[in-house]
């Protein structure tokens, strides 16, 4: 298959995911006619858990809602099944159910676990995780994953249109998705549209906000920001500096102007000259300016490692 051809079975999944997942559905309402199948035989493939639940309980919806978040994003490793009790009272009595929320998991056809009364989100998720890694089956692979990985791939390889087209299909299903907020970022950065990688990545807030991936789309914004104003003037600076090596501001616009032209490993060594010569120039910016450079290109980056080094070997010389 190509590349091409690849991609757009990718983007076919992502436009799919949620709709016919070729499977059982990991939430659904039960009854007393259906708990067999719905339950017992269903946590022969992976662990049930059962929400007994009632119209007037105020409890239950705090309860059901983070249930059904943590079922979810569980993808298929555990199933969430719902039972009203008002309208299924002789299953809730065979069971015992004295209150509700109660809550039972099933597994192989067994209770295994079980709770009463509302938790905390943090909880809910935590016992959730605890009934996928004592009894859970292996998620379901993720068709946003795959996507995720193709367009970085894509981006890698200098396919922004195809790269873009993969992040936007998964912000359209999750659109406060970090990783591909910064890839989509970094694709309006790639094409020279800084005020759109500007306004996408000021519109996440919250823990989201704060993702590595996010930081590094920023640093590469900040970046790409600086080079603009030194476009076109890596000559006039290369110049300068023959005349004087030691005029720093030229040394710095030229790496500036480097890294916008795609030269990240030169301007990292004209950064480590800079430190190299009078590291405390101009608030150490030298320092920084590699840092930003070393988050934007991601820690495992070849110049990133070798960067690393360097620094360290003038700083600690």
């Amino acid at each position: 298959m190509s590349n091409q051809g690849w991609i757009s079975g990718i983007m076919e999944q992502i436009i799919g995911a949620g709709t016919d997942g070729g499977g059982p559905p990991p939430i659904k309402e039960s009854s007393t006619k259906d708990f067999i199948a719905d339950v017992m035989d269903a946590s022969r493939e992976a662990p049930v858990i059962v929400d007994f639940w009632a119209p007037w309980c105020g409890p239950c919806k705090q309860l059901t809602p983070a249930l059904e978040k943590a079922v979810t994003a569980a993808r298929g490793a555990v199933r969430l099944v719902k039972v009203n009790i008002d309208e299924n009272p002789d299953l809730a009595q065979q069971l015992r159910i004295q209150s509700v929320p109660t809550v039972f998991a099933f597994r192989d056809g067994q209770p295994v676990d079980g709770f009463q009364g509302a938790l905390p989100e943090s909880q809910i998720q935590s016992w959730v995780d605890r009934l996928i890694s004592t009894h859970g089956a292996a998620p379901a692979a993720s068709p946003v994953d795959d996507a995720l990985a193709a367009a970085a791939q894509a981006l890698d390889g200098g396919d922004i249109g195809s790269a873009s087209a993969l992040f936007g299909q998964v912000l359209a299903q999750e659109p406060a998705n970090a990783k591909a907020v910064a890839g989509l970022a970094k694709c309006y950065i790639g094409t020279g549209d800084l005020a759109k990688a500007r306004s996408l990545l000021g519109g996440l807030e919250g823990a989201a906000a704060d993702d590595a991936e996010l930081a590094a789309a920023r640093s590469s914004l900040e970046l790409a920001e600086q080079a603009a104003g030194v476009a076109g003037r890596a000559e006039e600076t290369r110049a300068r500096l023959a005349a004087n090596p030691n005029d720093h501001q030229a040394r710095y616009d030229l790496a500036l102007a480097l890294y916008g032209d795609g030269n990240a490993e030169q301007a990292v060594d004209e950064l480590l000259e800079l430190v190299r010569r009078d590291r405390a120039w101009n608030d150490e910016a030298a320092r920084r300016q590699l840092l930003t450079i070393f988050e934007a290109l991601g820690p495992t980056h070849e110049v990133t490692t070798g960067g690393r080094r360097g620094l360290s070997s003038i700083l600690f010389a």
